[in-house]
């Protein structure tokens, strides 16, 4: 049974019904690690648990735990099993969602791997796991319980170390980022690091990163792979890294992303993170950002820089693509209203920058999310619209300012 009107999006930041919770009477402060498989078809969808882990420090929220940043395109729950009480949740979206899409998804079952953190329950609690449509509604739904005592959650170690590269303060008051490599070999470690140190720039020169430096952390950690560079599938270049990286994903040239989700989580094993970036060794044009899952970009092509912001607004800042096409592609319904702060169909303008509308920086303009016609996004240009503008446009940098405050903010 679905909870608390989980699917009613209310505002930008939805509450599910209940006051805030407070975390150590919930909580440890250690991460629960949970590995889920999604698979299906472009009609069907199935969640399954992989495993549990745990690992020393929650590296996340410890307030307005039982609300939502935005609706996403699925959500995690986490009850108290003996009360039934929301005492966590996040929202995220996925890449197996993006492949439903695909003309592939109706002619083959594929599977995909998927983490997510939670801080570790001091009592037994039940997990609800939920997929939605865009059209917002439940597609799957799994529940499955976790005993914190459970002697097969495996512990977490330090397996690579962590390189500072920014400090704003401790893990449990700031936004923890981890950016690894993907393509550099053992021999590559000193390029890796400056190249990390050129992705951390990148982000803090930007507002409104740049003003909210303090609620950032960000470290970078050494992977190495067996070959320089990543694959390049079109090219018929295959290569042998630590996350199996790509080019080509869903058949578009320039969409760089892995599959090897586990693996990812396995290298970052006792070190404090949330957001992880991914740094792929090549000047192949390309990237991908999925809301509260991964950034991967390009780290040698000349947009290097604004690709990497761009994919960070996707997967940090759940922002849409300010884009269209060409032709009639339409991606988001017309009919409702999306979750992504910086689009809108005008189904619920209100919620948006409607009361803003008017003021310098805030306006209609139609085009964005891929479809040229009947999606608006508030400004001619932004860098969820193209590599060449330099800055967020207001409606962006405001949901940005806004999700800030929400995860690092008692």
């Amino acid at each position: 049974m679905l909870r608390n009107s989980l699917f009613i999006l209310i505002s930008l930041f939805i509450s599910i019904g209940i006051k805030a919770q407070d975390f150590n009477t919930y909580f440890t402060n250690q991460t629960l690690r949970i590995d889920y498989i999604f698979a299906g078809t472009s009609t069907q969808q199935f969640i399954y648990l992989d495993g549990l882990m745990a690992q020393e420090h929650w590296a996340g929220r410890r307030s307005r735990l039982s609300e939502l940043p935005y609706l996403g395109n699925g959500q995690i729950e986490v009850h108290d099993a003996a009360t039934g009480t929301l005492i966590y949740c996040n929202s995220f979206s996925s890449l197996f969602q993006e492949w439903q899409a695909t003309a592939e998804a109706a002619k083959v079952a594929r599977s995909f791997q998927n983490t997510f953190l939670v801080p570790m329950p001091k009592q037994a609690v039940d997990i609800t796991l939920t997929l939605l449509d865009n059209y917002h509604k439940p597609t799957a739904t799994f529940t499955h319980q976790v005993d914190p005592t459970d002697v097969l959650i495996r512990k977490q170690h330090n397996v690579y170390r962590a390189i500072t590269l920014h400090k704003g303060g401790s893990y449990a008051d700031c936004i923890d980022i981890a950016i690894l490599p993907e393509g550099y070999t053992a021999l590559n470690e000193a390029t890796f690091i400056k190249d990390a140190k050129l992705a951390a720039q990148a982000l803090l020169n930007h507002e409104p990163f740049k003003s909210n430096a303090n609620k950032f952390n960000i470290v970078a950690v050494f992977v190495p792979s067996v070959d320089n560079s990543v694959s390049v599938p079109r090219e018929a270049k295959w290569k042998s890294t630590a996350f199996a990286s790509h080019f080509s994903t869903f058949y578009c040239d320039r969409y760089l992303t892995t599959q090897k989700i586990f693996a990812i989580h396995d290298a970052l094993s006792g070190i404090d993170y949330e957001h992880i970036i991914v740094l792929a060794n090549t000047k192949e044009y390309g990237g991908g950002g999925i809301y509260n899952h991964l950034t991967l970009t390009a780290a040698h092509h000349s947009f290097f820089k604004p690709v990497l912001v761009h994919e960070f607004g996707h997967a940090f800042g759940g922002l849409a693509d300010e884009y269209a096409y060409g032709d009639d592609m339409l991606m988001y319904p017309l009919t409702v209203e999306p979750w992504e702060p910086n689009i809108t169909t005008k189904v619920d303008f209100a919620q948006k920058w409607e009361n803003k509308m008017g003021t310098k920086g805030y306006s209609l303009v139609e085009g964005a999310a891929y479809s040229p016609k009947g999606v608006f996004r508030s400004a001619p240009d932004c860098r969820m619209r193209t590599n060449e503008c330099a800055t967020f446009c207001n409606v962006c940098t405001d949901a940005l300012v806004k999700l800030i405050k929400f995860y690092t903010e008692k």
